[in-house]
């Protein structure tokens, strides 16, 4: 008895807990602007903004392995700030995601999210 118990103690915080994966595009785009401090341009707006001159590129194929959270949120939450902390060693206030992905870990059923964005600074807030 105790030994199933140990099971189901180990089993259930992986499969229930790690749903991630869950965020669409458009989901994405929505929470993640939430979640940090810097201005969040999509990637159609890029080829106005840059043309007009009202933003630049600093950086371009940034990648960061946010810290596993417990719920998909966390892990948004997580790259939010490393995404803040690149923008700013950056010198920039503007971040695009390019592209993300949870990656599983291990055999666990645990999954880590990656981001893919760019650094831009602009003149105004876009």
């Amino acid at each position: 008895m105790k030994f199933i118990f140990l099971i189901l103690f180990l089993a259930f915080p992986t499969s229930f807990f790690k749903c991630q994966g869950s965020y669409t595009p458009s989901k994405m785009n929505k929470v993640l602007p939430t979640l940090t401090k810097s201005n969040f341009v999509l990637q159609s707006e890029i080829p106005d903004l840059i043309s007009s001159e009202k933003c630049k590129y600093i950086t371009k194929g940034r990648s960061y392995a946010a810290p596993v959270g417990l719920f998909a949120k966390n892990d948004l939450k997580n790259a939010a700030k490393g995404i803040d902390e690149w923008v700013e060693l950056d010198k920039g206030n503007t971040f695009v995601l390019t592209n993300y992905k949870w990656i599983p870990m291990g055999n666990t059923g645990s999954t880590q999210l990656y981001v893919d964005f760019d650094t831009l600074i602009c003149k105004e807030k876009p």
